[in-house]
């Protein structure tokens, strides 16, 4: 069968957010043998999540979850006297819902451009963002550490990892990075 594809996050397989894991899916009940191992925000939380799942967005309906936490979303305030997102709500519901999480020291934050989300391309460290310095800019300057240090010291899974995004409408990189 072949693997569902995700908009927002399209190496999601490389990410390591799933395991090769045979066992029945707690939502669709299915023999399967790609277990979700990444974050899911619910109360009750069910055993094994397949792709399929995620995708549909069965998952989510079934346990009231999110994958990606919907104030993460950049331009999601959760000020009421603040303006709404500029984003379309089933684009905002698209990351939460239906696409898988990625690994992170912090919450996961999902960056936006263009009135979109964008694309999380994968984890970055210092050699992956060199090709994107100058598009980068200004997210480097904004994320509090000195910038230097992000651009020498950048990890995929270190004390300061990066997170790759690109947009899906003008193709402009942008960097979120967090430690722990």
């Amino acid at each position: 069968m072949k693997l569902p594809m995700f908009k927002y996050s399209p190496n999601v397989y490389e990410l390591g957010v799933f395991d090769s894991i045979d066992g029945v899916c707690s939502i669709c009940n299915e023999q399967r043998n790609l277990k979700y191992t990444g974050s899911f925000y619910s109360i009750h939380k069910p055993d094994y999540i397949c792709p399929w799942c995620i995708a549909d967005g069965k998952a989510a309906e079934k346990y009231n979850g999110e994958f990606n936490d919907y104030l993460g979303i950049e331009g999601v305030s959760p000020d009421p006297n603040d303006p709404p997102p500029s984003i379309a709500q089933e684009l905002l519901i698209e990351v939460t819902e239906k696409t898988p999480g990625y690994h992170s020291f912090q919450p996961e934050v999902w960056l936006t451009h263009c009135g979109e989300p964008c694309a999380l391309i994968g984890y970055a460290d210092s050699e992956t963002i060199k090709p994107y310095l100058t598009e980068l800019r200004a997210d480097i300057e904004y994320l509090g550490y000195p910038s230097e240090y992000i651009i020498n010291h950048l990890t995929k899974d270190g004390p300061l990892a990066g997170y790759l995004f690109q947009c899906l409408t003008c193709g402009q990189h942008r960097l979120h990075a967090d430690g722990d």
